[in-house]
């Protein structure tokens, strides 16, 4: 079921380890073509216009895009109390870690009568994106609303996919996730055209957003790379990726399970057992063999685990293990050795990183507190998951005296007259003249 790939005696570069285990190829060339009619209808287009794509794209007429109160109250209250009481509990962990990620003001001293005071202002407004199909994301909901909230964001709106089976309303858990959090502005639209509303608005419907956050398809990832710069994003999430570092003490029961848990998501979901142990990597397999038969979605797992994107990697010790997974950059990392606390002290490229047995991902994509909207494809290798600085953004003042503004005046002219931009220079000389 899924492919062994021996390391054992080879030094690779980065790339070279980047190479030996690839991801699933994404064209994302082709969706940006495919979804260019999408966003130029969204631009110039109305209400009707998302009516139509949505019943073209979900095969549903939603009576409205925006939902209405009455729709997020009834989820609400029709909410199973179990899923209730988990989605708080969830709620309240994702807000105690990060509460922890505010960031206060700072005032520095550069000279006398000379300051520079940094402050962490929210973006305006956000288009937060939960998807929607083959799953049920309330988790997202969570994972992407508490930042934001925490940030003060003063305009949130939530867009996730009408569906049949519910009237062309997204998923009754979704929206009782949003009611949950006291979010009032939820529209029934998916894929490109939920990007495209956010990053140019529609009169009378929506108002445009500054950023968007939120994983999604192959679409909504194009969209993002097709709007960045009409609106900020997050990232461009690809399809969910684990790899685990494991030595001869790890259970191959645990790791097998793991690995299913993110097979799970989508047939070219990434999954990557990183070994020293011969032993635990055929005991694995096994127990792929066994779990993967008896678990609800298996022709899904099947298919994702037996792709390209997925394999058994072994290695000759736990150091050449840490070198191949920093190289990989897995949206989720787990470190289940014997040493698994210090070995994880030398991860540098990872999405997030889950230490010991008892820390598996599925924790961390509900109730760790940790965010589980993480950088995919590599791109942990220069990204961070989702977070309250998401929504935040540094703003220097900087307020000088006369007499600190006098004292550096000629070094900013000289400087300005190296770069042939005398105006620069002419802009301190000018007060200069009138002091």
């Amino acid at each position: 079921m899924i492919r062994t790939l021996d390391l054992r005696g080879k030094a690779l570069t980065k790339a070279g380890y980047q190479k030996a285990i690839p991801r699933a190829t994404l064209d994302i060339a082709a969706a940006l073509v495919s979804i260019e009619p999408i966003l130029q209808k969204v631009k110039t287009g109305t209400e009707a216009d998302l009516i139509q794509l949505a019943e073209e794209f979900d095969g549903v007429r939603p009576a409205s895009i925006r939902v209405p109160q009455s729709a997020l109250d009834k989820a609400l209250a029709q909410l199973d109390p179990k899923i209730r009481t988990a989605l708080e509990l969830s709620a309240e962990r994702i807000r105690k870690v990060h509460n922890d990620q505010t960031r206060g003001e700072t005032t520095t001293k550069v000279v006398d009568g000379g300051v520079v005071t940094e402050r962490w202002i929210p973006v305006d407004r956000v288009g937060l994106y939960v998807p929607g199909g083959r799953a049920v994301y309330p988790s997202s909901v969570l994972m992407n609303v508490i930042p934001a909230q925490i940030a003060r964001v003063s305009s949130i709106a939530v867009a996730s996919p009408p569906q049949k089976e519910f009237g062309g309303l997204p998923h009754p858990t979704i929206l009782a996730a949003c009611a949950l959090l006291g979010i009032t502005e939820v529209y029934a639209v998916g894929g490109a055209q939920a990007i495209a509303l956010f990053a140019y608005g529609m009169e009378g419907l929506c108002e445009k957003c500054d950023l968007v956050t939120g994983p999604g398809n192959i679409y909504v990832a194009a969209a993002k790379r097709a709007l960045r710069g009409v609106i900020g994003i997050d990232s461009e999430a690809g399809p969910t990726e684990i790899a685990i570092l494991a030595d001869e003490t790890a259970r191959a029961g645990d790791v097998a399970a793991d690995l299913i848990s993110q097979a799970e998501h989508d047939v070219i979901a990434a999954a990557v057992l990183v070994t020293t142990s011969e032993e635990l990597a055929a005991d694995v397999a096994k127990e792929l063999e066994v779990r993967v038969a008896a678990t609800k979605h298996s022709i899904r797992i099947r298919e994702a685990l037996s792709g390209i994107q997925s394999a058994i990697v072994l290695v000759d010790s736990i150091r050449q293990g840490l070198d191949v997974v920093n190289a990989y950059a897995a949206e989720h990392l787990e470190i289940q050795t014997q040493n698994s606390a210090r070995d994880a002290l030398e991860i540098r490229n990872a999405g997030a990183v889950f230490i010991g047995r008892f820390s598996p991902v599925s924790l961390g994509d509900y109730s760790a507190g940790s965010n589980h909207v993480l950088p995919t494809g590599g791109c942990a290798c220069h990204s961070s998951g989702l977070s309250v600085q998401t929504f935040l953004r540094g703003l220097h003042y900087i307020e000088y005296s006369k007499e600190a503004f006098t004292d550096v005046a000629q070094t900013v002219i000289t400087l300005a007259n190296s770069e042939d931009l005398p105006a620069h220079g002419e802009a301190m000389s000018a007060r200069l003249e009138d002091l």
